[in-house]
């Protein structure tokens, strides 16, 4: 599979993980993807941290409006039925417990759940965005990434070594190789990308790691 086909492997997974009636966050870069894959008869309401409920799949280009983005400055749509807001509500959303999932990229994650996802020293950025209220107020915490850099360096480490968004937040990761559990025992291999082998996941990935005895192919 070439990058584009490995990254639409790991959101169309994330889609299918999801459950009717659940309300989920998707942050921005890859995990905007998700929202273009929801299985049929799934209905789960999307939440942009900037201020609405409804978010539908990317527009087609005669549908853009530049009024109506995601938190990434991504032009997105409204379904039937959405809310707008200010950032107050929104934000009372996120930390009030009421998001099910939010689903996020990550620099690094480590074994111990925690997460590295907003800055690198040294290096400009805008900010730290809405990363720690979510990682803190969903339910459940999914990090959708590559496995390594773009030099072939492990993101997933025994232990994050830039500056933490979230501690001992994360449940899940997804990536291009595979999808790990983050459980108190540690990190468990579940499913393992096509093409891919359990010793090709153990070199590109710094943490322990334990293969579940039940270990199957990711499919999309």
């Amino acid at each position: 599979m070439d990058r584009a086909e490995r990254r639409e492997l790991i959101v169309k997974w994330i889609a299918r993980q999801l459950q009717d009636g659940q309300l989920v966050n998707l942050g921005i870069g890859m995990p905007t993807m998700v929202a273009n894959h929801i299985p049929e008869g799934i209905n789960i309401t999307l939440q942009s941290e900037n201020g609405f409920l409804g978010l539908g799949a990317a527009p087609e280009a005669h549908e853009v409006d530049p009024d109506v983005t995601n938190a990434g400055a991504q032009p997105v749509t409204i379904l039937a039925g959405g809310a707008c807001f200010d950032s107050s509500v929104s934000f009372a959303i996120i930390r009030g417990g009421r998001l099910d999932v939010t689903v996020l990229g990550a620099l690094e994650v480590d074994e111990q759940g925690n997460l590295a996802n907003w800055m690198v020293p040294g290096k400009m950025v805008p900010g730290m965005g809405g990363a720690m209220d979510l990682t803190v107020g969903a339910k459940k915490v999914i990090v959708a990434m590559e496995h390594t850099t773009k030099k072939g360096e492990p993101k997933i480490l025994p232990q994050c070594t830039l500056p933490l968004t979230a501690k001992q937040e994360v449940d899940l990761i997804v990536t291009d190789m595979g999808v790990i559990e983050v459980t108190p025992q540690g990190l468990v291999l579940r499913e393992i990308a096509p093409g891919v082998t359990v010793e090709e996941i153990k070199a590109a990935t710094a943490a322990a790691l334990t293969i579940a005895p039940e270990l199957k192919e990711m499919t999309a």
